[in-house]
């Protein structure tokens, strides 16, 4: 089995093509500033995450810390993967129509028309 370096995890720039298929800048989530941090940063978070590589220094294992939710993010960096994976586990929005006829209580009576007075005479 082969270990990961930390070289090989931050050479290319994150992207989650899941998520966000047309980038983090272009997304309306994400400020220009945000969206940088995470192309650069985005690769060494997920891979600290993921348990594939281990933190070599300090500043890896404060990142480490901000993800899991240890200590209050203090960095932009920190900040904007904190932000970004707000957004992508935030709850689903259902659609406003919804998928389910409403239910009908049966006792209201919608045919009855007794209380209306209307007078078509005039």
């Amino acid at each position: 089995m082969s270990v990961i370096t930390k070289e090989q995890v931050t050479r290319k720039p994150f992207a989650d093509k899941k998520h966000y298929p047309y980038g983090f800048a272009r997304s309306g989530d994400f400020s220009i500033n945000e969206s940088k941090l995470l192309q650069s940063y985005g690769s060494l978070f997920a891979a600290l995450v993921d348990g594939k590589i281990t933190p070599e220094n300090d500043e890896e294992q404060a990142y480490l810390e901000s993800a899991l939710g240890h200590r209050e993010p203090a960095t932009p960096q920190e900040k904007a993967w904190l932000k970004y994976q707000a957004r992508i586990n935030r709850p689903k929005t259902a659609s406003i129509y919804g998928s389910k006829k409403p239910a009908v209580d049966d006792d209201d009576d919608i045919s009855d028309n007794s209380d209306l007075d209307i007078d078509l005479d005039d």
